[in-house]
């Protein structure tokens, strides 16, 4: 019989669900943060918290019913927190959502002058909305949070991510190989560093 949870775990957007997906399987995410996305998700599938802490690694029930009330609390701005430490997310999961959406748009070349998204025009475009008081770090913190990246092409794009003319229509694929990808330039940017100072 399943355990009864006080402060049960709301249901994930499907936004929330690839990224918890994205992170798990990330090598390069940090330890901590895989590790409390790998509990929101066996709590997800209906195990206990026990039995989700064993999963994560957690030595206490306690540390997933306390993830679990900070995710319904601030989204996937919980993982990057621990219980009592640091400051508290000022936005919500849904603000943070609003963030994401606005990204995903193309700017308005008559109205903006550009095609690709920068901070401050992000942080324009929002405060112009329904989040008056945004910050450009603010921004920033949410879109590498949810896997974003500024490119080469100066705008913000999804690393991995790429839009794709077919003949029903524009697409997004994924490119499979991204975090191996990810792991050679640093591999080389690493090889590099060492050769330069052996050559001071």
């Amino acid at each position: 019989m399943a355990h009864f949870q006080k402060h049960p775990l709301r249901a994930f957007s499907k936004q929330e669900e690839q990224e918890l997906q994205r992170i798990v399987k990330a090598s390069s995410e940090r330890i901590d943060v895989a590790r409390r996305a790998k509990a929101l998700q066996a709590v997800a599938a209906s195990q206990s918290f026990p039995q989700a802490a064993l999963v994560a690694g957690f030595r206490e029930a306690r540390s997933v019913r306390e993830l679990v009330k900070r995710f319904n609390e601030h989204g996937l701005a919980a993982l990057s927190i621990a219980a009592g430490r640091g400051r508290k997310p000022t936005y919500t999961s849904a603000q943070q959502a609003r963030i994401l959406q606005e990204v995903q748009k193309t700017p308005d070349r008559q109205t903006d002058q550009t095609a690709t998204w920068s901070l401050a025009l992000l942080r324009k475009a929002l405060q112009a909305s329904d989040l008056p008081h945004i910050a450009n770090e603010t921004i920033r913190q949410v879109l590498h949070g949810s896997g974003y990246s500024y490119q080469r092409t100066r705008t913000w794009c999804r690393t991995g991510y790429a839009p794709r003319k077919r003949k029903g229509g524009t697409v997004t694929t994924y490119d499979e190989q991204t975090l191996e990808k990810k792991t050679d330039r640093v591999g080389v940017r690493a090889r590099r560093s060492c050769r330069d100072r052996a050559t001071q």
